[in-house]
């Protein structure tokens, strides 16, 4: 199979336009002689002639505009190339692999994806959805670009493989059923609901945060059930078997639970995001996270839920139909 060179291709065309030797080798900032014995080269690389005399000038063979002919295909290509380095080198375009826990998937990802579809679209972003403390596993495997987890179950900011971004502080909101004494407050204090059966999983990350969150409040929870799921939880509370911690990113509107917010006590979990240190300066991956800085700012100057309720009419309260996995 002949060699193609696309430095002597190039050479080839710019004398097939020029038409002279002197000429092409004064458009490619080169002497007249470097230009004959690089089309010399390559004719003999490809092993057909491709420049024959005219008097005191030189024209291209049959062989040599065959050679252009395919060559100019080439050259589309590279342009093309070259335009989508340049755009990828700007963050305009290129592909980003995202592992985050589920409630950021419909609350900080799914928002960021839409956003970069307009700004810019040729920013493709692919979700995963992984347990909290999974999402860095990927990331230290190459399996994903940027990862979403709870500090909580994050590595230490001094780890040397990640650079960590923190997102947001998501406030958690407590989860009342309609007929319960503090349904029409605006504002309740964890302290006020010591003697409440509480309703969380037996372990995973969001029994570890409802546990914390009342410890520091002053008393340890009672269990009064244990689940897994959002749809669980959420069902039982509005059943009037119990109350629940709720993240605010979470809630989505459910009829027949009343959310209302913390007061000065008010627990957070912290997300935070993170690339691999080694590419913190990709441009695609920094158009994601700047993109995910974006909404996650919007969700922290959104309004308390007591300020979106009607407490007098507790079918018309938001509450939440979220993951099946509390995280």
């Amino acid at each position: 199979m002949a060699e193609w060179e696309i430095r002597k291709l190039r050479i080839l065309r710019t004398l097939g336009e020029r038409g002279t030797v002197t000429a092409t080798a004064e458009a490619l900032h080169m002497t007249p002689s470097a230009v004959s014995q690089q089309l010399t080269n390559l004719a003999a690389q490809l092993g057909v002639p491709l420049l024959e005399a005219q008097g005191r000038r030189v024209r291209l063979t049959d062989a040599a505009r065959l050679v252009l002919r395919h060559a100019e295909a080439v050259f589309e290509q590279l342009e093309r190339a070259d335009a989508e380095l340049s755009a990828y080198a700007r963050g305009e375009a290129g592909e980003v692999r995202v592992g985050a826990f589920s409630t950021a998937v419909p609350a900080l990802v799914v928002p960021a994806a839409r956003a970069l579809r307009v700004t810019h679209p040729g920013v493709t972003v692919r979700v995963r959805e992984t347990e909290a403390g999974e999402a860095y596993d990927l990331l230290a495997a190459g399996e994903v670009d940027l990862a979403l987890s709870l500090a909580a179950h994050a590595p230490t900011a001094v780890d040397p493989r990640f650079t960590r971004v923190p997102l947001l502080a998501d406030p958690l909101d407590l989860a009342l059923p309609p007929g319960h004494r503090l349904a029409p407050a605006r504002e309740v204090r964890l302290a006020d609901l010591a003697a409440e059966p509480w309703i969380f999983g037996g372990s995973g990350p969001w029994s570890d945060i409802t546990r914390t969150a009342c410890e520091a409040a002053g008393f340890s929870p009672y269990q009064g059930h244990s689940a897994a799921g959002w749809t669980a939880i959420l069902a039982m509370v509005e059943a009037g078997m119990g109350v629940a911690l709720v993240p605010r990113m979470a809630a989505v509107r459910r009829d027949g639970v009343v959310m209302r917010a913390l007061g000065a006590d008010r627990p957070h979990r912290h997300v935070v995001a993170a690339v691999r240190k080694g590419a913190r300066d990709a441009p695609a991956p920094k158009r994601v996270l700047a993109a995910l800085r974006t909404v996650a700012a919007d969700l922290s100057h959104s309004p308390d839920v007591s300020d979106l309720s009607n407490p007098s009419n507790p079918s018309n309260l938001p509450g939440l139909f979220g993951q099946e996995r509390p995280t």
